[in-house]
């Protein structure tokens, strides 16, 4: 499928993506819209195909999670009330998916949607490794603390001004 031709934005389905569980994952209403589906047709066809869908591809969310992914995302407007709980997708799950649904549109659209997930895998690796970075430097600088304090008193010590002598009043002989 060419560039101009994308089904949905990469940075579409980015915002869709949730860090639930320690784990990315896309909810069923979401991943239903993205495939063209109802999220009911979605939730019918994993049904039927439950073997395909082990604990790591896909989970329901309970009552406290569904609260707090309905802050992150806007599946649902303010005071309208969880009828049912959600399912979450990992990567996986949303690639089977597609599978269970056949139809163009979500094997078209699962290519996108795993190469978000890509993305925002990698984007937090890379931001892992900084912190990692970072969390090194403070152990380093923290157990040199006093050191640096020190140093820096000495460099203020030189920089100051040196105390001028007073002249004094009166004729030169």
């Amino acid at each position: 499928m060419s560039q101009h031709n994308e089904l949905i934005p990469t940075k579409t389905i980015e915002n869709k993506i949730l860090l639930l569980r320690n784990q990315q994952i896309i909810l069923d209403s979401d991943l239903a819209e993205l495939y063209g589906v109802t999220t009911k047709a979605l939730n019918q066809a994993v049904k039927r195909n439950s073997e395909r869908f082990p604990a790591d591809f896909m989970f329901q969310l309970n009552i406290e999670e569904a609260m707090r992914s309905r802050s992150q995302s806007v599946t649902l407007k303010r005071g309208t009330n969880i009828k049912y709980l959600p399912y979450a997708f990992t990567e996986h799950g949303a690639v089977m998916a597609a599978n269970v649904l056949r139809s163009e549109r979500a094997v078209a659209a699962s290519i996108y949607v795993v190469r978000a997930f890509i993305r925002l895998r990698q984007f937090l690796a890379s931001h892992k490794e900084l912190a990692d970075k970072l969390a090194e430097l403070e152990r380093q600088v923290g157990t040199h603390d006093k050191a640096i304090v020190s140093l820096f008193q000495a460099i203020r010590k030189l920089m100051a001004p040196l105390p001028q002598k007073k002249k004094k009043a009166g004729l030169i002989h």
